[in-house]
């Protein structure tokens, strides 16, 4: 079955197979941890991904693969049960999830890229997983969840607009702004 596409697997579990939820699951429980891991915390992500897990077997089969991927619907709710962790665990307000309070208008010369460095490229090349970590914990969570989801589990800026419930030029601006972040601590 592990050959097998979400869609089919879905159709599978729908049709009466028990074994092909513990297909997706398997599927995926490492990028769920990797990204709730990030966002949530380490010792945080097993609860959430459980969770997510949970809340994707109660939904199932209201799934309709015809208005999003599979991927994009489980990270979809992912990042919202993180977010609902974070907010009872922290008592976080919503809008400081969405934007930093602290945070000065950015000029217009300063949102154009450095073209001697390209931090896209940093960004592949780090090695040292333990840094990268490090730096990516020091960014806002927006920016953190839109490299996560873009180099790590490999979506497009549509899916992670879906994901996210944000605008797709509010993802690329995000993308862009984070990567210039991240270049800065970096440096």
């Amino acid at each position: 079955m592990s050959g097998e596409s979400d869609a089919d697997i879905i159709i599978s579990y729908k049709n009466g197979n028990e074994e092909a939820f513990k297909e997706l699951v398997n599927r995926y429980s490492a990028p769920l941890f990797n990204f709730t891991a990030r966002i949530g915390g380490r010792n945080e992500a097993p609860d959430i991904v459980q969770e997510t897990f949970i809340k994707v077997w109660k939904s199932i089969f209201r799934f309709d693969q015809n208005k999003a991927s599979f991927k994009t619907w489980i990270f979809t709710i992912a990042k919202n049960t993180t977010t609902d962790f974070l907010r009872k665990k922290k008592s976080i307000l919503f809008t400081d999830l969405e934007k930093n309070k602290d945070e000065e208008m950015i000029s217009f010369a300063e949102n154009i890229p450095d073209e001697n460095l390209l931090p896209d490229l940093v960004l592949q090349k780090m090695e040292d997983s333990q840094l990268l970590n490090k730096t990516l914990e020091k960014l806002r969570l927006d920016y953190r969840e839109v490299l996560i989801l873009h180099y790590q589990e490999e979506m497009t800026f549509e899916e992670i607009g879906r994901v996210l419930n944000k605008p797709l030029n509010t993802v690329k601006s995000q993308h862009r702004r984070a990567l210039m972040e991240l270049r800065k601590l970096l440096e």
